[in-house]
């Protein structure tokens, strides 16, 4: 029987992280709006957000920055923890449209004898265009 649970011995710098497909639905936007108080109409009214210029309803940013930690997570497993997510919002992703999370591996040490991994971290709509990016620090438990 095969552990799922990932070493910081076994990961490699400059490795892709598994990457996360997302796709909102206006519904999700406005349940995200309850939870999070952003209640902002371009996030839910299309005539709204089309009046101001823009494509059609955009999901929050920090929404997005959710979905990565949630493929961070993913990753990391249940030993492992997100330490640090840094992100920045450089575009828009419109409902409906997928969101590809993803991030790359760019070193890794032990601090205070913890394995740390350091990642570069982005969101990609379907023109690959980066509309989201950052850095995470990912906790991934030491084999000795």
């Amino acid at each position: 029987m095969t552990s799922d649970k990932k070493y910081f011995d076994d990961v490699e710098i400059g490795k892709a992280i598994p990457s996360l497909r997302k796709k909102t639905t206006t519904r999700q936007l406005v349940m995200y709006a309850g939870a999070s108080g952003d209640y902002y109409e371009v996030h839910y009214d299309k005539e709204f957000a089309v009046e101001r210029g823009l494509p059609g309803i955009i999901v929050h940013g920090a929404l997005k920055s959710g979905f990565i930690g949630q493929m961070l997570s993913d990753w990391a497993g249940v030993e492992g923890s997100i330490k640090k997510l840094e992100t920045q919002y450089r575009g828009m992703d419109i409902v409906g449209e997928p969101i590809y999370c993803k991030g790359t591996i760019v070193s890794k040490n032990i601090i205070d004898g913890e394995g740390i991994v350091e990642c570069e971290i982005w969101t990609e709509n379907s023109a690959t265009e980066k509309t989201t990016v950052g850095s995470a620090q990912i906790q991934l438990p030491l084999k000795s």
